[in-house]
């Protein structure tokens, strides 16, 4: 009964997940997975994806001719439109994000209308570091809130990640492993609570300090 309550709640709202990471053996991308398994226990539909699905040359104005968007973009673009919501999980680089992601979030801001706008998002990271990563969610979260993407306020990292997976690719220690699915489906609540009732829409922008007017909503 409980699993159909969860179907019923949750089960037309998808998700796409990816790695900002091109790394084969990528801390991240197992982050990634693990993601997708707890969605799709939890009722969710996930759309899993790789960043080399958006990989993109660097960007550079002058390439924009006659309505120029490399095919990466094309395709980021087109998996967001095409689900819910995304989630990233991404390592940090020098304290910072990676530049690809930076640099795909710059080609498919190009767009019009502007794709992001009223997204929502998950944050996650993996790092062998103490701070697992979280330093590079914080720079993460500028382009895209700037952009008018709903980032969840509570991101995931995961500390010492070169030694938090099993021989079966899961997060050993429970209580992690409790507080990272726990994390998944309270965002997975969220999205499908504003798909289907568009007044938390304006509980969100409110919350985030902005007045729900005509003139301050976020259409770019």
């Amino acid at each position: 009964m409980e699993e159909q309550q969860k179907d019923n709640r949750q089960g037309h709202t998808s998700f796409l997940v990816f790695s900002a990471s091109l790394r084969s053996d990528s801390l991240n991308t197992r982050l990634a997975k693990l993601a997708a398994l707890a969605i799709e226990k939890n009722g969710g539909t996930v759309d899993f994806a790789n960043m080399s699905d958006f990989d993109c040359p660097s960007f550079n104005q002058d390439l924009e001719v006659d309505n120029y968007h490399p095919e990466g973009a094309e395709e980021f673009r087109k998996r967001i439109l095409a689900n819910d919501a995304f989630i990233i999980a991404s390592p940090e680089y020098n304290g910072s994000m990676p530049g690809i992601i930076k640099n795909v979030i710059d080609w498919t801001s190009r767009f019009r209308p502007q794709p992001f706008n009223q997204h929502h998002a998950l944050l996650m990271s993996a790092s062998p570091s103490m701070a697992g990563g979280n330093r590079g969610l914080w720079s993460l979260r500028i382009p895209l809130e700037h952009l008018g993407t709903r980032v969840y306020p509570d991101m995931f990292s995961l500390a010492s990640a070169h030694q938090a997976f099993d021989a079966e690719g899961k997060i050993k220690d429970d209580t992690l492993a409790k507080r990272f699915e726990d994390n998944l489906v309270s965002f997975m609540n969220l999205v499908e609570a504003s798909k289907h009732y568009p007044c938390i829409k304006k509980a969100w922008v409110e919350f985030l300090g902005e007045k729900t007017e005509k003139e301050t909503e976020r259409v770019e």
